[in-house]
């Protein structure tokens, strides 16, 4: 046993055996873990993908068949939130296909003894917004997204012009 003083008072919680504090880890933050790879990870679970496709299908079905305007507005919000998930999925991988091409670029310009160039993230938005027109014009809707453009910008011009008083 450990001697103690008995000129100072016990401390109220003594450590007899002093206990190991357990340390939590987070993989995400964590080297052990290992190095995040988007196409690694797409790979992994692409299974997700057809879970998703059946779960959306089946809050279809269910937004058909319900009669409850309660339940059939959260069903409609749920499909709305899995419908902007797909989209914005779709949007990051064609961002990640359009990077991945980039590099291929440039490493065959780099193989054939030429100065890598790269790209600024102004020049990068330049380029995408030219691909989305042409992906609008093939659509055939480009004309409507100017109109709301133009409509947007005259509603930005209009507030920042003084008011007049009459």
């Amino acid at each position: 046993p450990l001697e103690m003083s008995a000129k100072k008072p016990v401390p109220f919680l003594r450590q007899v055996v002093s206990v190991r504090k357990k340390v939590h880890r987070d993989p995400r933050f964590d080297d052990l873990s290992g190095e995040y790879k988007p196409e690694i990870f797409m790979k992994t679970y692409s299974f997700l993908d057809s879970i998703k496709k059946q779960e959306k299908e089946m809050v279809q079905k269910q937004l058909k068949k319900c009669r409850n305007m309660e339940q059939k507005e959260k069903l409609q919000q749920l499909l709305n939130r899995m419908t902007q998930q797909e989209q914005a999925q779709k949007k990051q991988q064609k961002l990640r296909e359009r990077e991945l091409s980039l590099k291929r670029h440039q490493r065959e310009l780099a193989k054939q003894g030429k100065k890598p160039f790269f790209l600024k993230k102004s020049e990068k938005r330049k380029l995408e917004l030219a691909e989305k027109y042409a992906e609008l014009k093939r659509s055939g809707k480009l004309e409507s997204f100017l109109n709301k453009k133009r409509k947007r910008n005259a509603i930005k011009d209009k507030r920042h012009l003084p008011s007049q008083k009459n």
